[in-house]
């Protein structure tokens, strides 16, 4: 297993031991143990898979209270995933980073606890799963507008399809302080 630091601190990209031979492959998507050697404790309390058709645009979402953290990849086809930094106070709020993912580079994203997290879908098909930290939420559900000017995101779509929901997410500067996660400094 090899984990890739991205821009953000604590959102790293994750390459697994792939075992390839004529007859397919296997590779663990997840060891605690090794999960834990590598800095990554985590533990996951709910499993979830969505699919979704090509210029499919989700996010970009995050929990609060009750934050959620995630660890995402793609079982069939590819997307590009996107984490911003939405903690108040932090040192790169409003920040983001992306990873490609895909089936074939069987590659996994985690997204902390206080980051939003959207994806988009550039093959013809793509399944999508992700292990939380917490629970789903319905009160604490919120979301920031995909094409926030000040965030940036450099989506590789020019016009995805987009929930109701995620049409009128409100724009950063426009969410509460007390609606936002709080950054800790580690210690």
């Amino acid at each position: 297993m090899k984990v890739i630091q991205t821009k953000l601190p604590g959102c790293v990209a994750i390459e697994p031991a792939v075992f390839k031979d004529e007859r397919g492959f296997f590779y663990e998507g997840y060891n605690a143990a090794k999960f834990k050697d590598a800095g990554l404790d985590l533990s996951f309390v709910q499993s979830n898979v969505s699919r979704s058709a090509r210029g499919v645009l989700r996010g970009l979402h995050y929990q609060w209270p009750n934050p959620q953290g995630k660890l995402v990849s793609v079982l069939e086809g590819e997307v590009f995933d996107v984490a911003v930094d939405i903690r108040h106070g932090s040192p790169t709020f409003g920040q983001w980073a992306g990873v490609m993912l895909s089936a074939d580079n069987h590659r996994h994203f985690w997204v902390p606890e206080g980051f939003a997290h959207g994806f988009v879908v550039l093959s013809e098909w793509a399944t999508f799963a992700y292990q939380c930290t917490a629970l789903y939420d319905p009160k604490a559900d919120a979301g920031v507008r995909w094409d926030d000017a000040a965030i940036a995101v450099d989506w590789p779509v020019g016009a995805p399809s987009l929930s109701a929901k995620d049409q009128k997410a409100p724009f950063l500067e426009e969410i509460p302080v007390d609606r936002l996660p709080r950054y800790t400094a580690p210690a």
